[in-house]
Formats: structure tokens, sequence, C-alpha cells
């Protein structure tokens, strides 16, 4: 095992089916710095909080290390300053740990006062947050204060983190409020560190003039670290026709999907409809098509030893999309099949992370599933935002009433491509509620579930000349989701859309008639978006009526938070969000950019530019 494609590989047996935890991308994964500052006084004052100052830095480890992990299974780790800071000196000896461990992610603690600026954090694309301790005995709260208008004045945005309630200096419980704020930063911080170096892998190009699939390479790297990556879809036909892929694997993946993947109705034309011999070739495509696609992504090391070295180094892509139509779809099968098993926290190697692999080389919606991904550790929907269904309009086509959660109306959410089999929902949390788990948690029966909940219909050759096959299922409800989006307006920038609400599940006549009414052979998720009956959110025809493009990513659970927290550090307003006010976290220096919170976050973002970005 080569270290330029995969790294620390666990296997964990299950029966049939084995976890894969691994770093396969490139680089270490980054750790967490912890940096406890002092009242640098000594003969008496820095003597007294020795103790209590590392002891908070040390509960702060533990909290992070006992909550977080990476979406790849591997435990995060903390890494602590050697001494308590208590002043420049001691501050650029911490500094220079952090870059000899790797560390991503900054966070200083303090239960007293310091000396704001001389003990502070200067790495400028360093996420940062100030933890002071709220308590009587000594000041934390006050060098809180100070610290973060130093940061403010010296350009560097930090996070603020200031218990609700007085706690005792022995006390060394962290309140649940600064749990829940230590954790959202940390989260998003990790995301902000894994995303940087790595490669968006392009496919293609332009996918029926789709702007999103139009990949902007400069907002890539100014915004998230990234580099966007760019192979012509012939390379595919390329590493077909020449066998560059792991003949091995593609008998057992041909193995699998035969025993796994049941064809769904044939909808097509009598004169449309696929002899065997053909439908036989287009399996075998798009077998080979997933495989090859992986490789792009992340090399393999089995072509190394077949003699192909540049091909089995990868492009270190965090996320790729495929551009299919029209050009490949109009000649070869549809890379339905390729996105849906690389979204899927499964395959015929076994459970392991998801891919984040957007259909129609919609990066933008690729970004959004890459930000819910990295925040939430589970797979990603890629949907149509496609059609609002009201309560009349179901009424005068079903003859039924919408209820419960979907009495006010439904988002069909629907596309051939890249819906993960995770979005069947048949997995289950502690409670035995539907759900989307981090694969780690997924077991044997819940992946088979998935794949049992899932028929493969052949391609409509309407839509796809050369064929292919699509997922069919439906989404179970009710699961709590997020719907997200990155659009990017010109003379503005790269904005976000955020929507949380739940999936639903139609009775089945109802279902049907509506799901005929689209594409059946695709993979449907009715959604309900949570109302607050204001602006974009008044309802749930407006949210439709809002949202900025015709793609969008969803995620498993209420993330939206941690999505505003994420958006913050790389500098992208939010311009759509239904999340409360009270879970809204964001640097402290956003508050310097007037009271009304969706102005002052276009303002902070565009007068602190792209996290990345040379001003």
């Amino acid at each position: 095992m080569t270290s330029t494609v995969q790294h620390n590989k666990i296997f964990v047996a299950e029966k049939k089916m084995f976890k894969v935890m691994s770093n396969r991308l490139i680089g270490r994964m980054p750790k967490v710095g912890i940096r406890p500052v002092i009242d640098g006084r000594e003969r008496g004052v820095r003597e007294s909080l020795e103790d209590q100052v590392m002891n908070m830095a040390k509960a702060a480890a533990a909290l992070i290390e006992e909550n977080l992990r990476f979406p790849n299974g591997e435990k995060v780790e903390c890494v602590i300053a050697d001494t308590n800071i208590g002043g420049v000196a001691e501050a650029a000896m911490c500094a220079d740990k952090f870059q000899r461990e790797g560390v991503g992610v900054s966070l200083t603690v303090t239960p007293c006062w310091c000396y704001g600026t001389e003990v502070m954090d200067t790495d400028p694309l360093m996420p940062k947050a100030v933890w002071g301790f709220n308590g009587t005995e000594r000041p934390g709260a006050v060098y809180l204060a100070a610290a973060l208008a130093g940061y403010t004045q010296k350009g560097l945005p930090t996070f603020g983190i200031y218990g609700r309630d007085v706690q005792d200096a022995g006390d060394t419980d962290i309140p649940a409020d600064v749990q829940e704020k230590v954790l959202r930063f940390v989260k998003s911080g990790l995301a902000v560190a894994e995303m940087k170096g790595k490669s968006y892998l392009s496919i293609g190009y332009s996918s029926m003039g789709i702007a999103g699939s139009m990949v902007d390479s400069n907002f890539m790297q100014d915004y998230l670290g990234i580099r966007a990556e760019f192979v012509e879809s012939v390379e595919i036909l390329r590493r077909m026709d020449e066998e560059i892929y792991d003949k091995d694997e593609f008998a057992k993946a041909m193995e699998w999907t035969k025993a796994n993947c049941e064809e769904g109705k044939d909808y097509n034309n009598p004169e449309n409809v696929a002899d065997e011999a053909r439908k036989q070739v287009e399996w075998e495509t798009v077998v080979k098509m997933t495989l090859i696609c992986r490789d792009l992504m992340i090399g393999n090391p089995k072509l190394v030893e077949m003699g192909y070295r540049e091909e089995g180094l990868g492009r270190n892509a965090i996320m790729g999309g495929f551009q299919g139509q029209r050009q490949w779809t109009d000649y070869q099968p549809n890379a339905d099949f390729p996105e849906a098993i690389l979204n899927s926290s499964f395959d015929w190697n076994g459970i392991r992370q998801a891919f984040v692999f957007a259909t129609e080389n919609d990066s933008l919606n690729g970004v959004a599933m890459l930000f819910g991904h990295l925040l939430s550790d589970t797979a990603q929907i890629f949907s149509d935002v496609r059609t609002f269904w009201s309560p009349e309009a179901v009424k005068r086509v079903t003859g039924k009433d919408l209820t419960g959660k979907a009495e006010n109306g439904i988002i069909h959410l629907i596309n051939s491509g890249s819906t993960t089999l995770d979005a069947t929902a048949q997995q289950r949390d502690a409670e035995g509620n539907p759900a989307m788990k981090p694969f780690w948690e997924i077991t044997e029966e819940e992946a088979q579930k998935c794949l049992d909940n899932t028929k493969w219909p052949q391609a409509v050759r309407e839509y796809f000349r050369g064929g292919g096959y699509s997922s069919q299922f439906k989404t179970a409800g009710e699961m709590p989701v997020t719907m997200s989006r990155v659009n990017i307006v010109k003379g503005v920038g790269p904005v976000l859309q955020i929507a949380e609400g739940y999936t639903v599940e139609l009775p089945e006549d109802v279902h049907a008639v509506l799901d005929e009414r689209t594409n059946p052979t695709w993979p449907t998720t009715w959604f309900v978006p949570n109302i607050t009956g204001e602006g974009a959110f008044k309802d749930v025809y407006s949210v439709m009526a809002n949202w900025g493009a015709n793609h969008g990513a969803i995620s498993y659970g209420h993330i939206g938070a941690d999505l505003i927290t994420l958006a913050s550090m790389l500098r992208i307003p939010v311009c759509m969000h239904n999340v409360s006010e009270e879970k809204v976290f964001r640097p402290s220096a956003w508050s310097a950019f007037g009271e009304e919170k969706e102005g002052a976050d276009y303002r902070a973002c565009e007068n602190y530019g792209p996290l990345y970005g040379i001003r």
C-alpha cells in the first residue's frame, strides 16, 4: 500500500461485508490545537492558575475527542500546547508545535485575564475560537472580550464562546451551551482544514448549459482551497478499451451487481427496448465506469502494480462530477449507476465512506454535498428541486388530501443520477427511526435493505440514447434533513441557501400518481421544509420559488446551524435559511457589521473576502 493512495486501512469483519476506515486522500488528517492561555505575572498569579488553565484545555480536548470523528471514521485528535501561554514567546512555541503536528483548527481556552494580543493566535488561515470561562473569581470573560476586540482590530475573525451561567472556579464541567458551540466550531473548522489542498475532479465539463457545471476554478481555490482538475470523458473510454482497471475487482463487482441490483420495469417504447445482449453490455459498462471514476478520484495501487503508475496515483479528489449529458449519454450508457453507487456507503467491497460525486458535473451542488458530508459524516442526496405540489393540486389529480407534515404542500426531489442508496432510509437510529448513518454505524442488514429497496430500470432512451440503468426508489419518512445549495451571483460571489425540513412518505396510491407524471424510473424524495411564516419560508411554495438553482444537496439531520458556521469561516454569505436565531454562530466580528444578521453577514464576508483569496 503506497503512501500516495490509501492509508491506515482497518478492516472490521461483519459476516459478508466489512467496514473500511481509511484516509483515502493524500495528506494527514488535521488535528485540533488547544491553546491554554494564562495571566503571565509570575511570583504568585501565574502559579496559582497553572493547573486550572491546563485542566480546562484537557477538558476541551476530551470533549472533542470523545464526540467527533472524521467522515472516514477516524477519531479526531487534539494537540495541547506544551505549556500554558503567558506571552509572545510561549505563543510562538505553541504555533511551532501546531505546525509540526499538522493542526488545522485552533481553540484558545482560559478562565482568567491574559495579555490579549500577546497570547493570540495570528495564523490568518486557521479557523479560530476563544472560550472564556464564565466565572467571577477570575475575569475570563473580560479577557474574552479584550481578545475578541484584538482579533477584530487585526482582521482575524474569531468565534467567541462564553457560557450563559456563572460557574465556580473549581467547576470542571463544560456546560451544555458551551459544548454545543465548541463542537460546532471544531467540526466546521475541521471541514475547512479537510478541504484545503484537495481537488474537485471534473469529468467532462458543461452539461446541457447548466451554469453550476461550468466549473469555476477561481471559486474553488479562493474560497475552499481546492484545485479544479479537468479530465475529458474520453479518458473513461480509453481505460475501458485498454483495460486499465482491476479486472479481479471488476469480476467481483459484476457478481455483486447481479446478486444485489435487480432490474426494474422497462418503461421504454417497444422500438427502444434493448435485447438481453445489449443490456449485459450496458451493465458491464456502468460497472467499469464506477471503478474508473473512483480510480480517477483517489487512485488505485493495483493500477501501479499493473504498470500504470500515473493512472494509479489519482487526482486526490475530495469530490467530483460527471458531465454525462449530452455528449456521453447520446453515445454511451449514462452514469446513474456509478454516481449512485459512489455516493452510497457500501458497494461490492463492503460498507465504506461515501464519495461525493455530482451528476451533470454540477460542481456547485457538489460543493454543497461536500459541506453536508463533512459536517454530518453521512452520504448525501443529489436531486432536482423539481416540483411544488400544493394541497389543491394533489387533491385535483389524486382525489386525496395531504395530511400530517405534508398538509401544506410538498416539494418533489427527483433526479436520474447521484442520489445515494442510503436515501432509501432503511437504516435506523437508536430509537428505531428511519435514518442515514455514518458508515461505521451501518449494519450489514441495513445496507442490504437499502439495496433490496432499490430497483434499476433501463434508462428511458428518449433521454439517454446510450442506455444505462437508473436507481428507482422512494425515500421513507420521516427523516430530519437539510437541503442546501451554493450559487454564484455576479458582483457578489458565492452565496449559500439552507432549508431544514423532513422527508415525508405519501400513501402509495398518491405517490404513484404524482411520481408517474415525472419519470418513474428515478428515485423520489418528498420533502417538506420547516415553515416560519416569513420571507422565503412563508410557506412551502415560497421555498420552491426562492430556490436559486435546479439542484439541491440534501443531508441527513438538521445541520443548518453547522452550515452557517462553516460558511462564515469561508466568507460565503447565507442568503436564505430557516435556522432559529439563537443557533446562528459566527465570528464575533460579524456583530460590528450591523444588527440585522443577514445584512451583517454579507458585509462581513465582503470585507474579509474569500479565505484563500489575495486582496
